[in-house]
Order: structure tokens, then sequence, then C-alpha cells
């Protein structure tokens, strides 16, 4: 049959370790025989980002803002010991986290539900959505070790040179200090991706934050949403029927575990980070679960919510099979090319998107799965297969 013909490209964004591994296969099985695929390649593995200096991270952000939509494979974090494992230059940054603050917005994940699996917490009969601000935080961090007997401040210098410093602490013996920073704009662009995307999805927006103890800079968070919320949304949101609710950040775990689900709860970045995988892991499995950062000028970036799974890789190495779960980087794929679908009117695009996630779900809902979901999975013939076997089963449903 003839291929689905593509205008404008998408940013392709490779990754690491076993997830690079799957992402070639999900193009050479899943994509390739049905699209005359379009994209703007690059490689965002660990070598190559260690060779460009991480140039080619910030690269690929920019190729993203120009074209507007990109997806993206799972990539490493390096800590000491892949410094070590990988002879690196340096310690480089996230590449979620530069992504991110190069494109600002939103990053909004949300559970993939197929029948036969039950949640971890079995009244989550609906799904929760985790919107995570994507700038700042601990992500644009400043770190520094500190010798014993030295002082630490705060010195913020404004634009005519005034100075102001606050004592951070006095080190009798030795520490660390980090500084983290936020910005208004994007804390503003923040809050009205969450309260738009609340109103298309018709859902209550909860927002947690711990504003009793960082009086200033959480409160600051706490206080641009509820001009937001006051000044542009309130009357639609009554109007909609659905709620705006803040509490703190604790409250709303306990919440949350008790609630049925079906709301969208917004979390600053290192928040939304733990909490998508608590959200995730409840629902079932960390590799059912979509990831899109929005950026407020519409810019779409698809992605996995987890990470490279180094140890399947160490074992794919080795010559050994792996059973890994592919359907949250399949889905990275089917949203980009349905958004790139949407954005140049190609209908066949976005119905090929659809069909392929409809073929992912009835595949594991018809017994055939990865090994991560047969212990969760109710059916009543349920088979395990291989990583490479499951994309093929879904082939066969497409």
């Amino acid at each position: 049959m003839a291929k689905i013909k593509m205008i404008t490209p998408l940013v392709e964004m490779d990754g690491d370790e076993m997830t690079r591994v799957i992402w070639q296969k999900i193009k050479e099985i899943l994509l390739l025989p049905y699209i005359d695929l379009k994209t703007e390649y690059y490689d965002l593995g660990l070598e190559k980002r260690n060779e460009t200096d991480d140039r080619i991270t910030i690269d690929s952000a920019l190729a993203t803002k120009r074209l507007g939509v990109a997806v993206k494979c799972a990539t490493i974090t390096p800590n000491a010991e892949r410094v070590e494992e990988y002879n690196l230059k340096k310690m480089w940054l996230s590449p979620n986290g530069t992504i991110r603050a190069i494109l600002d917005g939103t990053v909004f994940r949300t559970p993939i539900l197929v029948k036969g699996v039950t949640a971890y917490i079995p009244n989550w009969t609906a799904p929760i959505s985790i919107a995570r601000h994507a700038y700042g935080d601990v992500y644009k961090g400043v770190e520094v070790r500190v010798p014993d007997g030295a002082k630490a401040e705060l010195l913020v210098t404004d634009r005519d040179g005034n100075q102001t410093k606050t004592l951070i602490h006095s080190f009798e013996t030795g520490g660390i200090v980090q500084g983290v920073h936020n910005i208004d704009k994007s804390i503003t662009s923040f809050a009205r991706s969450c309260f738009n995307y609340a109103l298309e999805l018709k859902q209550d927006l909860w927002f947690s934050t711990k504003d009793t103890i960082s009086k200033v800079y959480e409160h600051r968070f706490k206080d641009i949403f509820a001009e937001i919320y006051e000044n542009e949304y309130k009357e639609r949101f009554e109007k909609a029927g659905i709620e705006y609710f803040y509490t703190l950040i604790d409250d709303a775990v306990a919440r949350v575990i008790r609630s049925e689900g079906g709301f969208l709860w917004a979390c600053k970045n290192y928040d939304g980070d733990v909490m998508s995988d608590m959200v995730a892991t409840a629902y079932g499995s960390l590799a059912m679960m979509t990831s899109v950062l929005v950026s407020p000028d519409g810019i779409y970036e698809y992605e996995a919510a987890h990470g490279t799974v180094t140890r399947h890789y160490y074992k794919h190495r080795k010559g050994e099979q792996t059973s890994t779960n592919s359907v949250a980087t399949i889905f990275a794929w089917t949203g980009a090319l349905r958004k790139r679908g949407e954005l140049d009117g190609i209908g066949e695009l976005v119905d090929f998107a659809n069909r392929l996630e409809r073929a992912c779900i009835t595949t594991i809902e018809e017994g055939v799965m990865t090994k991560d979901m047969i212990s969760l999975s109710d059916h009543p013939n349920k088979r395990a297969v291989n990583t490479v076997e499951f994309l093929e089963e879904v082939a066969t449903r497409i």
C-alpha cells in the first residue's frame, strides 16, 4: 500500500541504552512500513552529548521551536558513576531539563489504561493527569561543597548595583549549599497551561506546594496561581462545573490516595517528577504513561515518562532476551505524529496514530504483553512475550 506522506519533519531526539534499541525497532516494525517518515535527527545519546559539549541538546531544542513538534527517546542524566563508565568530560546536566528550560511550558503526564489491569489503588477508577512545571528549581540548581568554618550568603544585586545579602548558614563543619531559582514569567505560563488543560479535560485542577515552610519561594507559585485564577479563569471554571483547589503537597498526597482519580494535579518541577512516577506505578507500570511538554507558544515535545531501562540494556548487551515494555515510547511517537498531522492537515497521519495506539491497547487486552504487565493483568490466557515480539504482535493488529 502507498505510504502516508508527511509535509513538515518531526524533530527526532534519539536516546540511550535499552530505549535506544527499542526506538529503532519501533521505527522499523511499526512506522516505516506505513509512513514516509520525515524527521530532523539529533543524537542525544550520552556519547554524542559528551562529544559536542552538550551543544547537540541545545540544537535539538532550538529545532523544536522552529519545527513545532518533537519526539524524544529516554536519555541518561549522568551521575558520578556514569561519568566514569562513559569517560565523560563532566557530569552533564539533564537533557530534559535543558530542553524544558529552552521551550518553557508544562509537562502533562497521563496513565494509559487498559482493561484487565487493576490499579494498585483500586479506588483509582479514572486517570490522574500530572501537570509538571518544566522550568527551574533543582534542575537549574547551582551547587557547591562548603569547607568547615565557611559562611554561605545569598547575594542579590539589582540593576542599579544595590546589593542585598542574606545569611544562609555559618558552617562549623563541612557541608553543601544549593541555589535554586524560578521566574514569574515561567510560573505564569505554567499556571495558564494548567487552567487551560483542565478546561479542555473538563476536570478539577489541584495545585500543591509547601508554602507554609517556603514562605517566599513556594508561596510565589501559590500567589500567581490564585491571582490568575481569580482574574481570568474563575467564571470559566464555574461555567464548566469544575473546581480549582489548592492545598499543601503533603495534604495533596493523602487526598490523592483516597480519591477516585479523574482530575489534573499540578506540581512544581521536582514534585511532578516524583509524583508522576508514583501515579504511573500505582496505575500499573512506568511504561504505561504518556508525557508531552507544551510551551506557551504552541510547541510540543513528546517523550516517555520513564528512564533508559538500564538493567535490560545490560542483559541485551550480553545477548540475553529482554521483555521491555515499549508502550510509552510508542505513544510518544503517536502523540508527535498525531500533532504533526493536525498541524499540517494530514488526516491519514492522525488516523494512523490513533490506530497504532488502539493496536497497542488491544494487544495487551487480548492477553499478549511484556513481563512487567503479567502480574498486573487478570486476563485468563495472558502470555508474556519478549521486546521485539510485542512490537510484532502490535503490527499484526494495526
